[in-house]
């Protein structure tokens, strides 16, 4: 009971643990300080950017290009894609560029502007933070793909540009649509500026000092962990037994097992700058990489894992080499070298605590120049060493250390439930299309997670490799399956919402009209749209008879579908009706689940257009 204060204090301080691997995704959206509000505008109200779009269509040297121009109001910027926030989140908000969905073309990269932004740190708001603008006029390209078959000549891309337009005073929020159509573009520099000069630096002044305290305190809430703690007054004794009186052999002993454990973390923060040189490869500003779908939902299913390792669902095994004799040999030898060796080893037989912090700081790293990067890991690796130091060399301050307990469990299951905040937050930033598909995925890895720890350390090497081998199966198919099938179709048809008046006009007008009841909550709809209507043979089809295609959503509750259903003598979905464009003739409908051969022949029996 007498540790009981401790152990709260500790709690309440663990959310910090979070700060760097939250980090790795930025933060919402937010227009910040110094006259970044709202201020009472709507978006697009007295707008001082104007936007226009056209694309190119592929040659034999380069994809397909769509190039979104803004023009911008004399006395204000947008910031970049790629303007980066301050450790703590706080930052002005970045242009973003989207396209639409349901339309027959897809984003094969991120935008990049054809001119780097200017850049400046600013002193006022977000001190210390590289603030990049883009003033007067500034165009971004992207590569797309157009799915086999559209007419370029007749596709205009949908698409949708959002940001903040300031001057030196006040922001007002910009959300503008865009429809590009086929042009002749924009020249592209053979090493583009956006991609070699305009990269977000290191953060520097106070941001850089801000991340090395998050990662300092990570490092030393790391030393509070039940496989860290306990070893620590041990170490300690062995080393004050070896030193005997000197003091300073003592200090010795304890810098040269810290030297190991800061090994341990260089080496990460190595491996972290490698995986960086295949990012600059693709010729992505710092930070960019988050701008990926696939990266995002790879962060959320790591963090994840890594929350559940901390609940105590799983344990992260401990490196081979690590629980070898050999190494375990190097440790027990004395002096220097010992030490060292000692203090490497002990960190790598920390991995299933130390693991599930490390892994999101890893995914952190990776996004951020290197220097970030090294200070990041050598924070968290002093953090970890503090002990050491600091009792070695002031040895009264071992009275403070905290005796090991249940708390540290605790302790280890609250840093768990920080780390699933932030996977709730790195989902929020995913794309709603890939929802369903990612939330999948995770109950695929917990599934993998529990089936590996169904068999303990102390079984047969052939036992856990089974285990390992069924988990990670389970969760490749689990994953693959998902975003193969909850995902949306490559071949989209040009959805326009449903209403009477829609259908009446279309069918005023002699067209042949398909209209799809359906909703999000539908699980056989998904699987109709994926597999049976939104495929290349359908679209080509409907192209070719010129059909109107009409989406009846009843996600939500709807008078006007529920009304419409009734008149097709239906009261559930899904349900496909396919109007001929003679009015003399029945509508043809398809209820349940459907095949493409379904679909063709209903389109086939209701003809063309007139």
């Amino acid at each position: 009971m007498a540790q009981a204060p401790f152990a709260t204090r500790l709690i309440s301080a663990t959310l910090a643990l979070a700060a760097v691997a939250s980090s790795a995704a930025g933060q919402l959206p937010e227009f910040g300080k110094l006259g970044g509000g709202l201020l009472g505008r709507r978006p697009g109200e007295d707008s001082k950017v104007t936007v226009k779009a056209e694309f190119t269509t592929a040659t034999a040297d380069r994809p397909a290009m769509l190039f979104v121009t803004a023009d911008i109001a004399d006395g204000y910027h947008l910031y970049a894609v790629d303007q980066g926030k301050l450790a703590d989140g706080s930052g002005p908000q970045p242009t973003a560029i989207s396209l639409d969905a349901n339309q027959p073309v897809r984003l094969q990269g991120e935008f990049r502007p054809i001119e780097p932004p200017a850049t400046h740190i600013d002193t006022l708001a977000w001190e210390g933070l590289e603030l990049r603008e883009h003033q007067g006029r500034v165009t971004w390209y992207a590569p797309i793909e157009l799915a086999e078959g559209t007419d370029p000549q007749a596709l205009r891309i949908q698409g949708k540009l959002e940001g903040q337009a300031c001057d030196p005073h006040t922001c007002v929020p910009v959300e503008l649509s865009f429809a590009a159509q086929a042009g002749d573009g924009v020249a592209i520099p053979a090493s583009p500026a956006a991609a070699a000069a305009g990269e977000a630096s290191a953060p520097p002044g106070r941001s850089l000092w801000a991340v090395a305290a998050s990662g300092l305190l990570g490092g030393l809430i790391l030393n509070l962990m039940p496989c860290v703690l306990p070893v620590i007054g041990l170490k300690l004794f062995s080393f004050a037994k070896q030193g005997g009186q000197s003091r300073g052999h003592v200090l010795a002993l304890n810098i040269s097992y810290s030297a190991g454990l800061m090994a341990v973390f260089m080496v990460l923060a190595t491996l972290a700058a490698a995986v960086q040189l295949g990012i600059r490869a693709e010729n992505l500003g710092w930070g960019q990489i988050y701008t990926y779908t696939w990266f995002k939902i790879s962060m959320t299913a790591l963090v994840f894992a890594m929350a559940l390792s901390f609940l105590g669902i799983w344990e992260l095994p401990i490196p081979g080499f690590a629980a070898s004799g050999k190494a375990s040999a190097l440790a027990a030898q004395e002096g220097m070298f010992g030490a060292f060796c000692m203090g490497a080893i002990t960190t790598l037989l920390a991995v299933p605590c130390s693991g599930p912090f490390l892994g999101p700081v890893f995914g952190y790293t990776i996004s951020q120049p290197p220097v970030v990067t090294y200070v990041v890991f050598a924070a968290v690796g002093i953090g970890m060493a503090a002990p050491y130091l600091l009792i070695g060399a002031f040895p009264s301050l071992i009275a403070w250390l905290p005796k090991p307990g249940a708390w540290m469990e605790t302790l280890k299951n609250v840093l768990g439930f920080a780390l699933l905040g932030t996977v709730v937050y790195l989902f929020s930033t995913i794309d709603e299309e890939y929802f369903i598909a990612t939330l999948t995925l995770l109950v695929g890895i917990w599934f993998a997670c529990w089936a590996i720890a169904r068999v303990p350390p102390y079984e047969s090497f052939a036992a856990r490799a089974k285990a390992w081998a069924l988990g990670v199966s389970v969760a490749a198919v689990v994953g693959v399956g998902a975003f193969k099938l909850l995902t949306p179709s490559d071949s989209p048809l040009p959805w326009q919402p449903y209403s009477p008046q829609s259908l009446a006009l279309a069918r005023a007008q002699g067209k042949t009209v398909l209209v799809e009841f359906t909703a999000d909550w539908c699980l056989t709809c998904q699987l109709n749209r994926k597999f049976a209507i939104e495929r290349q043979e359908v679209r080509e089809l409907v192209e070719r008879n010129d059909v109107v295609t009409l989406l009846a959503d009843w996600t939500d509750k709807n008078k006007l579908i529920e009304n419409a259903l009734a008149e097709l003598n239906s009261r559930s979905i899904p349900l496909l009706a396919i109007y001929p464009a003679d009015p003399s003739r029945e509508v043809i409908v398809l209820p349940d689940l459907l095949t493409q051969g379904d679909v063709l022949e209903a389109l086939v029996a209701a003809g063309p257009s007139l």
